[in-house]
């Protein structure tokens, strides 16, 4: 049955069901995603943050083992956006963010005390409720997994694109930023299988700068590149198309879909 749809089926006609499915489930949450005070707060907050970065540049800094090699000092001064267990780079790379983006709900319930701890500004996806306490720090996005786009206002829902650096595109847009570099986009992940599959590790992690990110016994979803290059085409449009522009400083990656530049150039 399931092969006899999609041979009837276009791509086009599946994602458009799927977008409908996808409208029914999230009935019952949209009230709170909208009038619970947590987000509330979080709305006010982040329409607070809107345009206060235009025209200045900010860093994107993904979690590949191409880190190990990017002088971060270089960083120093530089507003940047860091992702889910990046608190590893502080004591191996000597490196903090400016602020933290998370979104996947399997790395948020297994770090949930260090996420807590951090004091910086922190992004999470309304999901994430379920563990972590509303703070002064903490603003939650209503992120959804379809209804394909790129928000330039993230007060709204907001389409996670498969991977936390969509989310953080979209933030970095909502925020003023003229200019985006990526850094540690490596794109490219030693596991292989079939994409958001969760999987548990079963030694030190070969596809992030720490073998201790997504080490022996975290539960984890394998990467959707298809998808999260779709975001990506996304966020390039959405940039360009208001003059802005985002380019791709990571050594040794595999994305295509940005202009590159070399790491050093941009000092």
């Amino acid at each position: 049955m399931k092969q006899a749809l999609k041979n009837i089926l276009t791509p086009r006609m599946v994602e458009t069901l799927g977008n409908a499915y996808d409208a029914v489930c999230r009935l019952p949450e949209v009230p709170a995603a909208y009038l619970h005070p947590w987000r509330r707060e979080s709305i006010r907050k982040l329409a607070a943050l809107k345009d206060t970065h235009r025209g200045e540049r900010c860093f994107i800094i993904g979690n590949g083992p191409s880190l190990r090699s990017t002088d971060l000092s270089k960083l120093q001064g530089e507003f940047t956006f860091g992702f889910n267990r990046i608190f590893l780079a502080a004591a191996e790379l000597g490196f903090a963010p400016s602020c933290l983006v998370a979104i996947n709900d399997l790395v948020i319930e297994q770090s949930i005390a260090e996420l807590q701890a951090l004091k910086m500004p922190k992004f999470f996806a309304w999901r994430a409720r379920k563990w972590l306490q509303m703070d002064a720090d903490t603003h939650f996005i209503y992120t959804s997994y379809t209804g394909p786009g790129f928000s330039r206002d993230v007060t709204g829902r907001v389409w996670e694109g498969a991977t936390v650096t969509n989310i953080a595109l979209q933030l970095a847009y909502h925020m003023g930023f003229s200019k985006v570099i990526l850094i540690g986009v490596d794109h490219n992940f030693a596991s292989q299988g079939t994409p958001n599959t969760t999987v548990v590790s079963s030694g030190a992690d070969p596809n992030h700068f720490s073998g201790a990110y997504f080490g022996k016994g975290f539960r984890w979803q394998l990467p959707d590149l298809e998808t999260s290059e779709r975001g990506y085409a996304n966020a390039r449009h959405a940039f360009e198309s208001d003059g802005r522009q985002v380019v791709d400083a990571t050594i040794g990656g595999k994305l295509t879909v940005f202009p590159r530049v070399p790491y050093d150039s941009l000092f």
